[in-house]
């Protein structure tokens, strides 16, 4: 039996390079970075290296700061509550634009917002499952203080107009945050280019470890910071860096934003995973969720009708297959998938989504030998369904 992940927008496995350059911090150079021994110093110039690979990845200016987190959770709660604390407590601005698509992080800062007597605008999505930048621009008003749009999103790979968004509310005084947690190391990203005031990151979505991720901050958009204590990161963010995550979030950075890596993905990657895609759509009542135009090179979110994602899962899961029905940070909840519900999808079909994503390490052959299992075990779980019998050939035309 083959293993074959195809999870890797839950997370992904560090790059064995990586792994090597984190090394070294956890027995030999462990020193505090903060303390003024020498132990301490010797962790400087990794540092530095890491954070200016972090720089170049997201083409952030020297001016301008990039904080090191725990994940992108911290990051997105470190600008929703931080612009809540300097914009609304302290100021006139009393409501937010997003999605109704966005990462959990995203979401629930927002709803504890709202309960804190905060306006929170959620836009839904269109067709192609994305929005409008003119949605933004309509839902605009004085009171705005911030709009927070993902850059690509986690569960389609549907990427969203961002610089459109960006000049937008740059022209109207508005900050822009937006989560790349799914963008980076995918497709091109830059800051500079988009009038990002603030952006969110993960290092494990793009090979890098678990529990270290990154904020960057326009100058002249400094927050209110979330954590307070020591004195790290200029103040902005207290707490020990974890350095040897640090280093591996900086050499991740640095081989998923090459210009190699992206080519990479773009003609490579998409291409096995259009190979699965196709092999799966060749079966009666599939659909792409939102299409199969403008997404991020590695994911698909496909709906089979009469197939319960989660006892497709469990199947899948047997012959050694990792996919997802969606983001893992909710895979407990056993409530219909959000995104299929923000197109409008019927009670059936939302329970029947699944999400593969690859990676660069993903190969054809393991694309073949999951196109054979995801076969055999349609096959098997429609033969025993109550209800696809009775679902009409029409279905596979659309939600």
């Amino acid at each position: 039996m083959m293993e074959v992940y195809l999870d890797n927008n839950a997370t992904t496995m560090v790059d064995p390079k990586v792994f090597e350059e984190m090394k070294p911090f956890f027995c030999d150079i462990y020193g505090n970075p903060n303390s003024l021994h020498r132990f301490g110093a010797g962790t400087h110039p990794k540092m530095v290296e890491a954070l200016n690979f972090l720089y170049e990845g997201i083409n952030a200016a020297d001016e301008d700061d990039i904080i090191i987190t725990a994940n992108a959770t911290e990051s997105i709660n470190t600008v929703i509550k931080g612009v809540w604390i300097d914009k609304i407590l302290n100021g006139d601005k009393k409501h937010i634009i997003t999605t109704e698509v966005e990462h959990p992080a995203v979401t629930a800062a927002c709803r504890f917002l709202q309960s804190q007597g905060v306006a929170v605008t959620y836009l839904g999505v269109n067709a192609e499952g994305t929005i409008d930048a003119q949605q933004v621009k309509d839902c605009i008003k004085d009171e705005t203080a911030l709009v927070s749009v993902m850059w690509a999103n986690n569960e389609t790979g549907k990427i969203f107009p961002i610089k459109e968004i960006g000049q937008i509310c740059r022209d109207a005084g508005v900050l822009f945050h937006t989560d790349a947690t799914q963008a980076i190391g995918k497709i091109p990203v830059d800051v500079q280019d988009c009038n990002v005031d603030y952006l969110s990151f993960s290092a494990h979505k793009f090979h890098g470890p678990k529990g270290i991720g990154g904020l960057y901050v326009r100058k002249s958009c400094a927050l209110t910071p979330l954590l307070h204590g020591g004195e790290q990161m200029g103040g902005l963010r207290a707490g020990t860096v974890d350095v040897a995550s640090m280093v591996g979030m900086g050499w991740a950075m640095k081989l998923a934003t090459s210009t190699m890596a992206l080519a990479y993905e773009k003609n490579h990657i998409s291409k096995l995973r259009d190979k699965l895609e196709s092999a799966i759509l060749e079966l009666p009542d599939t659909i792409v969720i939102g299409g199969t135009e403008n997404r991020t090179p590695n994911t698909t979110l496909i709906s089979i009708r009469g197939v319960e994602g989660e006892s497709m899962l469990w199947d899948l899961n047997q012959k050694g297959i990792g996919a997802s029905t969606g983001s893992a940070c909710a895979s407990e909840d056993l409530e219909a998938n959000p995104v299929m519900n923000a197109f409008g999808s019927d009670s059936e079909l939302a329970h029947t989504g699944v999400r593969f994503s690859l990676s660069r390490f993903t190969t054809e052959e393991q694309i073949d030998y999951a196109i054979e299992v995801i076969k055999n075990a349609v096959t098997r779980l429609r033969g025993i369904s109550s209800s696809y019998a009775y679902a009409p050939a029409s279905h596979a035309s659309g939600l």
